[in-house]
């Protein structure tokens, strides 16, 4: 089953489509994204927070002033153009944005995947979501036992940091264990003191996941309940802001680069609801790092993860060169 946004999903229905292998096998699912956001002007507050207050390059006195004069300038666009306000002056696809794999999950429930994969499968009971760059990760009996066994709603799996793992991870926040953002940490160095980062991999229990949502399985045939449950779920999950930057083509090869504000859920602060009992497994590095940069191509290809991945998948070309 593989999840898509507005962005990717053409494309990979299309892949599939046109490849009788995977057109005829009924065991594939699409889960398309049903949410969106609209991109806002940043605030002048916004912009002197990333430019002052978090780190930044140092450039030699010429270049610091050239960039000094650039964001004056565009502070002074964002203030002309409203701070805060809807940010529509330009292509609808640089306006809109992602707004966070929170809702990767509840898009199960939105746009019906979970229901026919419940209709398909009657006696299912979990699944595992993952991200699509943390290359190792697949169906271990091993840990689907582990997770059966410990009778919780949500497995969580981590791996020991390293000094190129960037973001939140493991925490033990007002007594309660959970995940953490980097975003919601007040500094970037208490990232380095927690132990465990955060895989993005997930053993689910269907039902006791429904059950957070105040929802069964035959309630995923009403639509409207199903929209109001998964709506009243994301109010309370935390929003975070970031800066991005979209480009604005004015034609004959010219082009501006302006800062815009968006808006994030991720799922994993759904670990910090007391009544959604999870556990936490610390597994190998090779099985929970993620691949994303082409910079990490080399130590990757190094530690054994290369190895790892080639044994635990069968490969076959799909295209005669």
């Amino acid at each position: 089953m593989f999840t898509t946004s507005y962005l990717t999903h053409s494309a990979i229905s299309s892949f599939i489509r046109d490849n009788k292998e995977y057109r005829d096998n009924s065991n594939i699912y699409l889960s398309q994204g049903k949410v969106i956001g609209l991109r806002l002007y940043p605030t002048e507050r916004d912009l002197r927070f990333l430019w002052d207050e978090m780190p930044q390059q140092l450039l030699d006195e010429q270049a610091q002033k050239v960039q000094q004069s650039l964001h004056s300038a565009l502070i002074n666009w964002t203030k002309t153009s409203g701070e805060a306000e809807d940010y529509r002056d330009n292509l609808p696809l640089q306006c809109i944005h992602p707004v966070g794999h929170w809702y990767e999950i509840p898009n199960l429930f939105l746009n019906g995947t979970l229901k026919h994969l419940i209709e398909d499968n009657n006696d299912l009971k979990y699944i595992m979501v993952h991200n699509i760059d943390t290359l190792g990760a697949n169906a271990d009996p091993a840990l689907l036992g582990y997770h059966v066994q410990q009778k919780k709603a949500m497995s969580v799996e981590v791996i020991t940091r390293r000094l190129d793992d960037r973001g939140g991870g493991l925490a033990r926040i007002n007594g309660q264990i959970r995940l953490i953002e980097g975003m919601a940490l007040p500094h970037e160095k208490i990232e380095f003191n927690l132990s465990f980062y955060n895989t993005n991999t997930f053993w689910i229990d269907i039902d006791k996941l429904l059950s957070i949502f105040g929802l069964i399985r035959n309630d995923l045939y009403d639509e409207e309940k199903v929209r109001q449950a998964v709506y009243k779920m994301a109010s309370v999950m935390p929003t975070y802001v970031t800066i991005k930057e979209v480009k604005k083509r004015w034609g004959k090869g010219q082009e501006d680069i302006f800062p815009v504000t968006q808006f994030e859920k991720l799922w994993g602060d759904m670990t910090s609801i007391p009544e959604l009992m999870c556990s936490y497994i610390n597994v190998s590095r090779m099985r929970g790092q993620q691949l994303k940069e082409v910079s990490q191509l080399d130590g990757w290809s190094r530690d054994g993860s290369k190895e790892y991945i080639d044994s635990i998948c069968q490969w076959e070309s799909l295209y005669q060169i």
